[in-house]
């Protein structure tokens, strides 16, 4: 018996052989810049509590080109990865209901309605 095992060899570029690796590769990219929006957030909490002009300063920051252009990126990166994850979510979760399966569409149903309705709630509660 060998004591060395075998190891085979990965390329770099093994998730561009197939469109299923590649979309799976975007969505785990899409989550970087959902992390790094929730970074942008947790700067803004601390800028606000450092007072009137550091949160002014934060405002006019995110409100420059660059930062019209990041939010831009990070929301349709956003729509990407939700729409992909509910699309896989009767796959990750499946229900049973009295012994049945729940169908597919209603999860992602679900999911999308209850995706309008927190909008809705933070919409109508920022007065727009």
């Amino acid at each position: 018996m060998s004591r060395r095992p075998y190891l085979r060899k990965v390329e770099r570029s093994w998730w561009l052989q197939h469109p299923r690796y590649i979309s799976y590769m975007i969505r785990e990219l899409t989550s970087l810049f959902v992390g790094l929006y929730c970074v942008l957030l947790a700067v803004g909490l601390v800028r606000l509590s450092q007072g009137h002009s550091a949160w002014d300063g934060f405002v006019a920051n995110l409100s420059s080109p660059l930062g019209i252009s990041f939010q831009s990126i990070c929301l349709v990166f956003a729509v990407y990865h939700s729409v992909t994850w509910f699309a896989l979510t009767p796959k990750a979760m499946p229900l049973m209901v009295k012994g049945e399966p729940v169908p597919g569409i209603a999860i992602v149903g679900a999911h999308y309605v209850a995706w309008a309705v927190v909008s809705a709630v933070v919409l109508i509660g920022a007065g727009i």
